[in-house]
């Protein structure tokens, strides 16, 4: 949301909901990965924990801070303008993505990222505009759309060319799978929707009776700072583990 006010409320929602989460799940899954716990990050808490995490990043990233964004840069922005900013963003954050994969690629081939989080964000951000001067009435009935077409997308199998949509080859794995349709950019359309709603024209349209609290500081420092701490939190979680679990990562390696 750059440009403008910051809203602590979604800033500590992106921290505490998406941020916090996603660290909690990263570093059971690599406890689990590298042997030093047996837990069970496939199914039951954990899964649904990495299913929140991304939901909540979707929602907030892609929708709710969409709009806001956009209403605030179409102010100030021609068309040309406008759309330029939004390319580049979404380029930016899809090569990002691209560079997950190179290196996931290098030191997991077996599992390696083809098409996550970071990847979908930065399709679904080329994609947006299409969408964000659409009604919340428009919107919700698009997203349904798009839930009816991921769904028949999953059950189906294809070419690795279509994993984008949420088609994939039977044998496919991957640690991190963020398709197109099967459920998330309905999920973006819904967070475009509460935005619209609930932050016309980019201003807050209701009264907090509160400032942000001292407390929900630091997750709001963790949501605005959310992109830079995915990046950082992985290498980090794989030093802490490397010096408190040695025999587990050599033994990996």
């Amino acid at each position: 949301m750059s440009g403008g006010e910051r809203y602590w409320e979604i800033d500590l929602a992106r921290g505490g909901g998406a941020v916090v989460t996603m660290i909690v799940f990263h570093s059971a899954f690599d406890l689990n990965f590298f042997g030093v716990l047996p837990l069970n990050v496939s199914g039951g808490f954990l899964r649904m924990l990495a299913y929140l995490t991304a939901s909540t990043f979707i929602f907030l990233v892609g929708g709710v801070s969409f709009t806001i964004s956009y209403a605030r840069a179409s102010r100030r922005l021609d068309g040309r303008g406008l759309t330029l900013k939004y390319v580049r963003r979404g380029l930016t954050i899809f090569s990002y993505g691209l560079a997950i994969t190179a290196v996931t690629r290098l030191f997991l081939p077996n599992v390696y990222i083809v098409f996550g989080i970071l990847h979908f964000i930065g399709i679904a951000i080329l994609l947006a505009p299409f969408f964000v001067r659409l009604d919340p009435e428009r919107l919700i009935i698009t997203s349904i759309a798009f839930l009816i077409a991921g769904y028949a997308a999953s059950l189906v199998s294809g070419p690795w060319p279509l994993l984008w949509l949420g088609i994939r080859p039977e044998s496919f794995a991957s640690l991190d799978y963020v398709p197109l349709l099967p459920p998330w950019f309905g999920l973006v359309l819904v967070g475009m929707a509460c935005g619209h709603l609930f932050y016309p024209d980019g201003v807050r349209g209701f009264t907090l009776r509160m400032a942000e609290p001292a407390a929900a500081r630091p997750l709001s420092i963790l949501g605005r700072h959310s992109l830079l701490i995915y990046f950082l939190h992985q290498p980090v979680i794989l030093l802490l583990i490397a010096v408190l679990a040695p025999d587990a990562v050599t033994g990996f390696s």
